[in-house]
């Protein structure tokens, strides 16, 4: 962590050195082509702004080619106000034709700062532009797609019939042989003194059994 703050501090440093001695180069060349008091201090700032709208161009990757451009106008303008300070130009007898740069650079300074953060890109607009273009006539021109076919009717659900419950079958009765051979003389007896087959309620009336053992003892005889 220590290390990293430490070449944070030595960058700003070095970027603040340098800024104050471009700076201070730019004021120098400007005053000593005729603008002085305030105006030359006006230049050095004219071209660094210029500089830093160049540098974010290039950063987002929009319209680099201008960019660039206007970057190394910049750059060139900077460099050659420090060479020009370094003992190469008398800056007590400034030539005409510096002096007609320095006065240009404002208009320059302008023109590249409006073009590089005003000109919007087109790249992303293409696509809405055109969409924006289709007029509602030409979306009533195309032609309507056809309607999906209907679905068929669902078959008709048949309700089965209820099963109908079986009639529970009563099991067999077991009927002694001696309570048959006694219902077949009681039944005897009855035809003999009546003329008439003894019924069913009538047996089991003589015999005192219950009418499932009386069913099936007439079904015996």
């Amino acid at each position: 962590m220590r290390a990293h703050l430490a070449r944070v501090d030595a960058v700003l440093v070095q970027a603040v050195i340098a800024a104050a001695l471009s700076f201070a180069h730019l004021h120098d060349v400007a005053s000593a082509a005729g603008q002085d008091g305030w105006k030359a201090w006006a230049y050095p700032v004219s071209v660094d702004l210029l500089l830093v709208a160049a540098w974010r161009r290039l950063r987002s990757g929009d319209a680099k080619a201008a960019g660039w451009c206007w970057f190394l106008i910049a750059l060139a303008a900077s460099l050659g106000a420090n060479v020009a300070t370094a003992g190469l130009l008398d800056l007590d007898h400034v030539p005409a034709w510096l002096r007609i740069l320095v006065a240009g650079w404002p208009a320059v300074a302008f023109l590249g700062g409006t073009l590089l953060v005003h000109s919007s890109p087109t790249t992303h607009n293409d696509t809405s532009d055109a969409v924006d273009q289709e007029t509602p006539e030409d979306i009533e021109d195309q032609e309507d797609a056809p309607d999906p076919a209907p679905e068929p009717p669902a078959p008709p659900t048949v309700e089965s019939a209820p099963t109908p419950t079986p009639t529970p079958v009563p099991a067999p009765v077991a009927v002694p042989a001696a309570l048959v051979e006694h219902a077949r003389k009681v039944a005897a007896e009855h035809h003999a003194r009546t003329g008439t087959a003894i019924d069913t309620p009538t047996l089991r009336a003589r015999l005192g059994v219950p009418p499932p053992m009386a069913d099936a003892i007439a079904a015996q005889l």
